[in-house]
């Protein structure tokens, strides 16, 4: 896969649609576990007043948050993976 649009195989194709689904599932978990955390005890608890609604939008955010970032995190790290290495350079483990 380059780096510049180019064409890619089926491979890089299956590879690339492989780590997208991943990174959506594995984003989608996460946003729910912060979304629970944060947002439990307002569904399960009797709180005062204002404490269920503030408790609830701030999982909703962090939820969202946590989301774009183990999305982007997950796919710019299977990009640097998917560049090969500088030309002319030794690799560490050569």
């Amino acid at each position: 896969m380059d780096g510049y649009g180019g064409r890619r195989n089926k491979a890089e194709q299956d590879a690339l649609t492989v780590e997208v689904g991943y990174a959506l599932v594995s984003a989608v978990f996460a946003a729910a576990v912060v979304f629970g955390a944060v947002a439990g005890p307002a569904l399960l608890f009797a709180l005062p007043s204002p404490l269920p609604r503030v408790l609830l939008r701030v999982g909703l955010t962090l939820a969202g948050i946590v989301f774009v970032v183990r999305v982007v995190s997950v796919l710019v790290r299977f990009r640097r993976a998917a560049q090969p290495s500088q030309p002319g350079r030794t690799s560490p483990d050569s």
